[in-house]
């Protein structure tokens, strides 16, 4: 009697042969039967392996046991995950938090720190790095991913296949993998370069040379590898005049959250609409078509009488550590109001970059408000900057243009050793003595003065998007004059792709608020060069932005 032959019987307490019981015993539970001829099955003395007549083939019990791929069956006991023998013997001493099955001599498995790694057929790690997490090799390929959340591939030896990272990757079908970025999913090849320059709500791996995928509108459509249609299989289901119409009234959404602020709407919640209006001095009827329009935004909810705050409302309270009350003031007050030059912008060579920073500091209480803001999107994206910075610890270090000390009250933290110096305008460091550290050193200055300080590292965190090519060279040039050879500079900003349109919107943004751009990692990598840094190494973290690391030559 072969082993291919027999399958779990529907009530999934034994297996069948051509329809009968092929054996007389009973489990509690049973799986398949894998090479070579053993089934997992459970049993009122705990879980083991059966053969084909249905009898233990060894006398330990285990919590769980699943199915034997390649001659190792994974188990669950009381100490931990392992492997096992067809003859219940450990594969190895090792014991994890969780073992997946071997596949092509490698098995993924999860360690007791919650790091991922793939071992050997001899039930030892295959290579020395872990990670957030690994999938299954296929045709000598897996799929990692690392800390930050993005996913490349490896090789059985743990080297890197190449050296593109991803939001979502799947493995090698026919040479080609099904890959998102920031935009969609696209399939790329060997190398981890895009195929075509489409991006799809979802994309299938490619079959003789075509591939299904669904398209952001609904529709789906049958691709080549160039990216073109070959055939359209269902039209889309969003009205693109409605979708173009909805974009045209965006300022409607930031005009309504500007109000609800101004108004301290969320500061009155919760509570019904009598309340409310009785709160604020507002009229019923009114009040209650802003409500539902914070509703159709997901700010507000009502639970039977009573208006709360959802979870992204939250974020509106201005009493909230990463509030955002103060960027709905911004948004539709003065940085709306420049957006209105964008056609000069776009048009006139002449046309001159308004000095935003000068008009915030004209105004008072515009400083506070303007810093307010850019404190919470510090707060919300900086966390994990310090960390993958990988100082020594003990260094001096120079925030340029680092606003209230977000990012350097970070530093501190992390490297309780580390002294920074917070530079930035008279006025915002008037704000940030606020918060006095012992290691933190504020100086007022000019970003295009010279900064008579030496330090060890330089980080300038969104500060060059905000000026253009020429005078961003400035600056990292007064960076490079206050660091001796191989001295750090490390610049924090968002980078854009080579190709697609990721980040067009921000990049219109600064142009209409500060005359400055997004760029490009090599764009970045010219302009270190340029004023005398040697790039050395590229971060995407978690967050939106990047960290491009350079050394002073």
């Amino acid at each position: 009697m072969g082993w291919r032959g027999l399958t779990v019987a529907p009530e999934r307490t034994h297996h069948l042969l051509n329809g009968a019981p092929a054996y007389s015993a009973r489990f509690l539970e049973v799986l398949k039967f894998h090479d070579p001829g053993l089934a997992p099955a459970v049993d009122a003395a705990g879980a083991t392996h059966i053969d084909l007549s249905g009898q233990p083939v060894y006398a330990d019990r285990f919590i769980r046991t699943f199915g034997f791929y390649e001659g190792r069956a994974a188990v669950h006991s009381l100490v931990g995950c392992f492997h096992i023998l067809p003859d219940g013997s450990a594969l190895s001493c090792l014991r994890f938090a969780w073992c997946g099955n071997f596949q092509e001599a490698r098995c993924a498995v999860r360690n007791v720190e919650g790091r991922y790694l793939h071992l050997g057929v001899d039930g030892q790690p295959a290579y020395e790095k872990s990670w957030r997490y690994v999938g299954d090799y296929r045709d000598g390929v897996a799929v990692v991913q690392r800390d930050d959340g993005l996913h490349s591939h490896i090789d059985k030896s743990g080297s890197h296949v190449h050296l593109k990272w991803f939001v979502d990757l799947d493995v090698f079908h026919k040479g080609y993998a099904r890959a998102r970025d920031d935009v969609g999913w696209m399939h790329v090849d060997g190398a981890g370069l895009a195929l075509y320059e489409r991006r799809f709500a979802n994309v299938e791996p490619f079959y003789n040379g075509q591939a299904r995928v669904e398209r952001f509108d609904g529709g789906l459509e049958v691709i080549d590898e160039h990216g073109d249609t070959v055939v359209e299989l269902r039209g889309g289901r969003r009205s693109e005049f409605a979708a173009l119409s909805a974009d045209m009234v965006g300022f409607w959404r930031t005009e309504a959250i500007a109000a609800a602020v101004e108004l301290g709407i969320f500061e009155a919640l919760p509570g019904t609409t009598a309340d409310i209006a009785g709160r604020l001095g507002l009229d019923h009827g009114r009040l209650n078509a802003l409500l539902r329009a914070l509703v159709e935004l997901s700010l507000v909810e009502k639970r039977g009488t009573i208006w709360v705050r959802t979870a992204r409302g939250e974020y509106l309270a201005k009493d909230n550590p990463l509030t955002l009350a103060d960027a709905a003031g911004e948004y539709a007050g003065p940085l709306r109001k420049l957006w209105g030059s964008l056609a000069v912008a776009l048009r006139d060579t002449d046309w001159r970059t308004p000095d935003v920073f000068s008009d915030v500091a004209a105004d008072p209480l515009r400083v506070q408000s303007h810093h307010r803001m850019l404190r919470s999107y510090a707060r919300h994206d900086y966390p994990s900057v310090p960390k993958a910075m990988q100082l020594r610890g003990d260094e001096l270090v120079m925030d340029v243009g680092g606003g209230l000390g977000v990012l350097a009250e970070m530093l501190l933290d992390e490297y309780p050793k580390l002294r920074v110096i917070l530079l930035d305008r008279t006025e915002v460091i008037a704000q940030a003595r606020a918060n006095p550290n012992e290691r933190l050193q504020l100086l007022s200055g000019d970003l295009f003065e010279r900064w008579d300080v030496k330090v060890d590292v330089v980080v300038l965190a969104r500060v060059l998007h905000d000026w253009d090519d020429e005078r961003a060279a400035r600056i990292l040039a007064n960076a490079r004059k206050v660091l001796q050879v191989g001295g750090r500079v490390f610049v924090v900003e968002m980078l854009i792709p080579d190709d697609g349109a990721f980040g067009g919107l921000c990049d219109l943004h600064l142009l209409t608020a500060t005359g400055g751009r997004e760029r490009t990692a090599k764009e970045f990598e010219n302009l270190f060069r340029q004023a005398g840094f040697e790039p050395t190494a590229v971060q995407t973290l978690a967050a939106l932005p990047s960290i491009i690391e350079g050394v002073a030559r």
